[in-house]
C-alpha cells in the first residue's frame, strides 16, 4: 500500500535515520532525488515525531528543564539562573519550542493521521491523534489560548498562512472529541499498526485505547474550577470508553530509550555536559522530612555528604538537601554545593554523578503518563463524589504504583511512608490537599503537568517566587512567540484581546476560578 502527503518539517530526516525500516517501494517521490525525499511512509514518521516531541517537552529545551520544571519548582539552578527567576522565558526565548512544536511534530502527526486516514487504517491514524492531543495540551497549558482548528492547514487545498487562536475553552472541547474519535476508531482495529516504528506501545491497540482516555481523564480533571459538570461527564466517558483507562504500570505511556548515545533519555543526555540542576528545596522539603523512599531515587546525596571535605560544606550536613529556587548566580553556586543532584537514572557518565555504579540514564525510560497519574485522578474525582470507589484506596494505590515506576521495592519502607500520620489518607479538603501533593510529587521529570497541577490546586503552598525572581508571583502562563507577533499579528492581538494582558501573570480558561478549588489557600497562591 503506498501512502502520500506533501513535504512537512523534518521529514527527510525521518526517512534518512532509519528509525523504522521501510521499503524504497513505499516511499513516493515527488521527484527523483533520492537524496532529498519530500515524502516517507507514517511508522517512520510517527517515530521520528515522537522522538522530538519528547525531546522538547521532556529535555532541556525551555519547555522542561530549563521551563517548567524551575517553574514548578522540582528542579533549581545552580550556575545559570535567568530561568529560575523568570528572565529568560519571554517571548524571544520560548518563540522556537511554539513555533517548532506547530512545524515539527504537530504537522508530522498531521501527515500520519491524514495519511491513516486515506488508507483507511485506524491504527496508524488514531495513535497520531492521541499523541497531536498530546502536544496540543502541552502547548495550550503553557500560553492559552493558541492556533487549534485553523493550524496544521498550510498545506490544505485552502492553506491558512496564519491560523486564528482558538479559546481555550474551545480548545479542550476540541480534544475531548479527538481523543473520542481516535479510541474509538482504534478498537476497531486495522490490517496494518505501526508495529516497531511505535516507541511507546509497540503498536499495541488495546493500550492506545487506555493512553487516550487517561489523556481524557487528564484533561477533564483539569477543567474542575471553570466547568466542574463537564470535566464529571468526560471523565466518566473516559472511564466507560473502550479499553478504559491505565490499569497497571505495564500500560504507562512511556519512551524506552535505545540509550545508544545517539537516542538517549533527554535528562540524562543534558546531564553528560552540564552540572547546573539542583533538585528544589520546595520539592525535597515534602519527601525528606516523611521518609520518602523515592528520595534516593530522585536525589543524589549531596556533595558534602560524599566529598564531606568539599570547601563550604558545614560540619554536619543532610544527606539529602534542595537549593533554593531563584536566587542569584552567587548564591546558587554556593548552595549548590550542598544540594542534590538528580539522582542516578538521570546520568549515563560519572562526571555529575558521585558514587554511582550503574548510571543507567541513557536508557532510562521517559514518562508521558503513568498509572500513579490516573489513580490520583480517579482519587479526586472519587472523593468529589464524580466517580464510585474509596479516594482512600486510589490514593494508596497511586502513590504504590508511582514507588513501583521509579523502582523502589523496599516494601517495609513503603508501608511505613503510608502509615506516616501526615501521609495516611484523612479525607475532606485534607485528602484533596494530599492527593494534590502526592500527585505533584509523582509528576517529576514531567515540568507542564506538575506547573498544570500546581496552578490549579495551589499544592504545595510553599511554591513560590525565590528571592532574585524578577516577579513576585509565579507565572501562570508563559509570553507569546515574539514571530507569531511579528508574522500573525491580527490574531496575536485578537487573543490577547480576549485572554488578556500577554504577561506572565494572566490567567487563562482553565485558571481563571482559583477560588473554586477547595485546596485554595487565597491571595497568597504563589505569591513572594
Amino acid at each position: 500500500m503506498r501512502y502520500r502527503w506533501l513535504g512537512l518539517a523534518g521529514l527527510g530526516v525521518a526517512a534518512a535515520l532509519g528509525l523504522s525500516a521501510c521499503n524504497a517501494d513505499d516511499l513516493v517521490r515527488v521527484n527523483e532525488d533520492p537524496n532529498n525525499p519530500t515524502s516517507a511512509p507514517p511508522p517512520p514518521v510517527f517515530t521520528f515525531s515522537t522522538r522530538i516531541a519528547m525531546q522538547r517537552f521532556y529535555g532541556r529545551t525551555p519547555m522542561n528543564m530549563t521551563g517548567p520544571v524551575l517553574t514548578a519548582q522540582h528542579l533549581a539552578e545552580s550556575q545559570y539562573t535567568d530561568e529560575d527567576i523568570y528572565q529568560r522565558l519571554d517571548g524571544t526565548v520560548t518563540d522556537g519550542s511554539f513555533v517548532g512544536a506547530y512545524t515539527a511534530e504537530l504537522s508530522n502527526f498531521q501527515a500520519v493521521i491524514d495519511a491513516g486516514r486515506a488508507a483507511g487504517e485506524p491504527l496508524l491514524w488514531g495513535p497520531a491523534q492521541v499523541m497531536r492531543s498530546l502536544i496540543f495540551g502541552y502547548v495550550t497549558d503553557v500560553w492559552g489560548d493558541v492556533p487549534y482548528s485553523q493550524a496544521l492547514k498550510l498545506q490544505a487545498e485552502e492553506p491558512i498562512a496564519n491560523p486564528a487562536y482558538d479559546p481555550q475553552k474551545d480548545i479542550y472541547a476540541g480534544l475531548f472529541k479527538d481523543l473520542a474519535e481516535a479510541v474509538t476508531a482504534t478498537a476497531t482495529g486495522g490490517v496494518q499498526n505501526l508495529g516497531g516504528a511505535d516507541p511507546i506501545y509497540g503498536g499495541g491497540g488495546l493500550q492506545w485505547q487506555r493512553f487516550g482516555n487517561s489523556l481524557r481523564a487528564r484533561y477533564a480533571m483539569r477543567l474542575a474550577n471553570v466547568d466542574p459538570t463537564t470535566a464529571r461527564a468526560e471523565l466518566n466517558a473516559a472511564i466507560n470508553a473502550p479499553g478504559g483507562l491505565l490499569q497497571s504500570n505495564a500500560d504507562n505511556a512511556q519512551i524506552e530509550w535505545p540509550g545508544d548515545g545517539v537516542y538517549d533519555n533527554p535528562w540524562s543526555a543534558n546531564n553528560k555536559s552540564r552540572d547546573d540542576h539542583r533538585l528544589s528545596k520546595s520539592l525535597m522539603d515534602q519527601m525528606v522530612p516523611f521518609n520518602d523512599p523515592r528520595v534516593p531515587v530522585y536525589a543524589q546525596p549531596t556533595q558534602c555528604f560524599t566529598q564531606p571535605n568539599a570547601p563550604g560544606c558545614p560540619a554536619s550536613p543532610p544527606q539529602y538537601a534542595g537549593l533554593q529556587n531563584a536566587l542569584t548566580s552567587d548564591e546558587s553556586a554556593t548552595l549548590g554545593k550542598v544540594a542534590s543532584r538528580p539522582g542516578e537514572v538521570f546520568y549515563s557518565t560519572p562526571d555529575f554523578c558521585i558514587n554511582c555504579p550503574s548510571l543507567p540514564g541513557a536508557s532510562f525510560p521517559s514518562f508521558i503518563q503513568t498509572y500513579a497519574e490516573v489513580s490520583f485522578i480517579l482519587a479526586e474525582a472519587a472523593q468529589r463524589g464524580w466517580v464510585s470507589g474509596s479516594a482512600a484506596s486510589y490514593y494508596e494505590q497511586g502513590i504504590r504504583a508511582s514507588m513501583e515506576q521509579w523502582g523502589v521495592t523496599n516494601q517495609a519502607a513503603i508501608n511505613a511512608f503510608l502509615a506516616n500520620s501526615a501521609v495516611a489518607y484523612q479525607g475532606g479538603t485534607a485528602g484533596l490537599r494530599q492527593i494534590a501533593l502526592q500527585k505533584w510529587i509523582a509528576l517529576f521529570t514531567d515540568g507542564i503537568q506538575a506547573w498544570s497541577e500546581w496552578r490549579r490546586t495551589c499544592v504545595p503552598e510553599t511554591v513560590k517566587p525565590g528571592p532574585a525572581a524578577i516577579i513576585n508571583t509565579v507565572p501562570r502562563r508563559y509570553q507569546y512567540s515574539v514571530r507569531e507577533k511579528s508574522v500573525n499579528t491580527a490574531n496575536v492581538d485578537a487573543a490577547i484581546a480576549r485572554q488578556g494582558p500577554d504577561e506572565f501573570t494572566t490567567r487563562f480558561y482553565w485558571d481563571s476560578n482559583p477560588t473554586a478549588a477547595p485546596t485554595y489557600p487565597g491571595a497568597s497562591c504563589g505569591v513572594r
